[in-house]
């Protein structure tokens, strides 16, 4: 930190001290002085500013050759440098100190050399590594604040390398370069420090796993990076170039944000000395800088779509045909999963989440991979890490993992304000046990991963009751082309009774439901037949109070009211556990492209040609500008308890706006 460093000085002595630019050394001069002193005087050359102060008093300014001052105790020299040395002890400052009446007694000198030295980084966030920002060794959030951003470098330039490159303590290209943050030591000085004298980079302890550096050598002949701090190098000394100097590092993330790690690292410059050779050296000076880690970033289904991914299995050719005729509706590109990567997994949503992290200089997707260990386990690294395309992973040690760790139980809301605060990347929602004592939750890993990126604060729902406990089957967002920008959906079986008993009471009792449908059960059933069955009405009763439960978490947590809700018809059933499925394809879990809406079939009863609840859904959504498509997924999801945003996944565009503009 820069500042005053105290200086001792000795009568009848001459010593050489260093003295950086911006700094001030602090001189003692009455425990300088010999026993009968009253009284000194200072000269110095014309590169030193010398102001004397005593204790108790205001400083009293320059102290002018030939000036003569009472020796009183509690006097103090501080001298400082406005301009590097051009040689080794090319400036000096005499204090010569008086006996009563004037008599010259002694002197006590030093030599001075003085040296730029600094450590910067973007402390502005503007892209450009600014010498000495005051705001350098300090990180605030906010559009007026400050602080150096660091990338996690999860992503893999080299094919050769099987992980990503955080993982790994070598540059293969001046690629693996443009993720990592500028870091660059200004030197200013003469040829050669003096002897005893040595400049060294470190990272504390606790940063060391967090944070690596890296230092170009032999620039001149065939560039080589070199990994100098980091895991396993707390420091590394910094040979001294002569003159005014700029030294470039490249510093990359290891880690993001988690329950033990803030996400705040700082690196270090410390120039050191020694008395004498076998002595140890003592710092005199450092100076500091602090980055914060990116954080890993959701993104909602109201940002545009870029690509869709689908697993393709032997049942499920139809459904790959209808979800590649939306991609192309929707003007985004198509990646299927062959069965060679996927081995027999088709539920894409479950096993990935795709995301993003960001920086001034740069930004790139980053995949989340779920701890569940299916088929599709490998595909995130196989298919999905490479250059500029991240990939993370959260897994518990010794926590069982459940349903509720598939990501169809991880959703994010579009930006909201929520009674005066304002969060501009939306809020994370998971589903839980909540509000039951005992039951399935995300494992505590994850969950503290999603608290940890601080920008989208989860809220934590309940979701339990349902077979899978995924919260994508009661909510989702489309979006909205007014203020408000988006709408919540949520399943009601409330609206899904009121519809059927005002087709009942137009004379539409006997219209039948499942006519197509592939499914086992090929009974059929009737509006009347639905209505009447009291088991089945008291069951939806329970699922509509858990659903309401969580209705008001979500108007509490996202600032909503009753109109920014849509309530789409859904009826379950519960199983032997007594936990909820759908009783016919549930229309929340659909995909989201934009203004194409992927929404499974819900084979509801049909009336004069059409399902009465397509008619009533496309009432609904179609008003706000969507487009409605109705996609069969019962043989190939439904039928295994998943719907079309279960089979699917699609990575989207990231915010336009920067995540460090937050205030978490």
């Amino acid at each position: 930190m820069r500042g005053e460093r105290t200086l001792r000085l000795q009568h009848g002595s001459r010593i050489q001290a260093l003295c950086v630019l911006g700094t001030h050394l602090a001189v003692d001069v009455h425990g300088a002085a010999p026993a009968r002193a009253v009284a000194f005087g200072v000269k110095h050359t014309e590169g030193v500013s010398v102001e004397v102060a005593a204790r108790g008093r205001a400083e009293e300014g320059p102290a002018p050759s030939g000036t003569r001052w009472p020796l009183d105790e509690g006097m103090v020299l501080r001298f400082s440098m406005s301009r590097a040395s051009a040689e080794v002890n090319d400036n000096k400052v005499i204090v010569s100190f008086y006996a009563e009446g004037g008599q010259p007694i002694d002197q006590a000198g030093v030599f001075l050399t003085g040296i730029g030295l600094s450590l910067d980084v973007d402390a502005d966030r503007d892209g450009v590594v600014e010498k000495n920002n005051p705001n350098k060794a300090s990180w605030t959030w906010g559009p007026e604040g400050h602080g150096a951003i660091l990338l996690v470098s999860c992503d893999r330039e080299s094919p050769l390398s099987p992980a990503p490159d955080c993982d790994d303590e070598r540059v293969f290209s001046k690629e693996d370069l443009l993720d990592m943050s500028r870091m660059v030591l200004r030197t200013e000085g003469p040829q050669h420090l003096p002897r005893g004298y040595e400049i060294v980079l470190y990272v504390p302890v606790s940063d060391a796993d967090k944070v690596g550096v890296f230092h170009v050598q032999n620039p001149f002949f065939g560039q080589r990076y070199v990994h100098v701090l980091g895991r396993r190098k707390l420091c590394h000394t910094v040979q001294h170039a002569g003159g005014a100097a700029e030294l470039n590092f490249f510093v990359e993330g290891l880690r993001f944000p988690d329950d033990s790690f803030p996400g705040l690292v700082s690196i270090h410059v410390s120039l050191l000395e020694t008395l004498a050779e076998g002595i140890p050296h003592t710092p005199i000076f450092t100076d500091t800088v602090v980055f914060r880690v990116a954080p890993w970033i959701m993104t909602p289904n109201t940002l545009a779509p870029v690509n869709v991914f689908v697993c393709s299995m032997k049942d499920n050719y139809l459904f790959v045909k209808e979800v590649k005729n939306l991609v192309n509706k929707a003007g985004c590109d198509l990646k299927v999963c062959f069965g060679y990567i996927n081995r027999g997994d088709r539920w894409m949503q479950d096993e990935i989440e795709f995301g993003y992290t960001q920086a001034p200089h740069k930004s790139f997707p980053v995949v989340l991979d779920s701890p569940q260990v299916r088929g599709l386990e490998q595909a995130p690294i196989k298919e999905l890490l490479g250059p500029d395309f991240g990939y993370v992973s959260r897994e518990p040690l010794f926590e069982a993992v459940s349903s509720l760790d598939s990501f169809g139980n991880l959703e994010v809301s579009p930006p909201v304000t929520v009674a005066g605060k304002e969060f501009p990347l939306g809020r994370i929602l998971i589903g839980s046990s909540f509000p039951t004592p005992a039951g399935r939750r995300m494992t505590r890993v994850v969950r503290d991963f999603l608290f940890a990126q601080q920008v989208q604060a989860p809220v934590e729902l309940y979701s339990d009751w349902l077979a899978t406990g995924h919260v994508n089957e009661f909510v989702t967002f489309v979006p909205s082309p007014d203020t408000k920008r988006f709408r919540m959906l949520m399943a009601s079986p409330t609206a899904c009774y009121k519809l059927f008993r005002e087709k009942q009471k137009e004379g539409q009792g006997e219209a039948t439901m499942f006519k197509g449908y592939s499914g086992m059960d090929t009974k059929r059933v009737t509006i009347n037949k639905v209505l009447s069955n009291n088991i089945m009405v008291q069951q939806n009763q329970y699922v509509q109070r858990c659903i309401d439960w969580n209705r008001d978490i979500l108007k509490k947590e996202l600032g909503l009211m009753e109109e920014d809700i849509i309530d789409l018809p859904a009826l379950f059933k519960l199983d032997k556990q007594g936990k909820a499925m759908p009783y016919f394809p549930n229309m929340v879990p659909m995909i989201i492209l934009a203004k194409d809406l992927g929404i499974p079939k819900p084979f509801g009863p049909v009336l004069g040609g059409e399902c009465c609840l397509e008619r009533h859904v496309r009432s609904l959504l179609e008003p706000l500008g969507l487009r409605c498509h109705f996609l069969e997924d019962v043989a190939s999801y439904h039928g295994r308890l998943g719907e079309v945003r279960c089979g699917t996944n699609v990575q989207r565009r990231p915010f336009a706006f920067c995540w460090w503009h937050a205030t978490p």
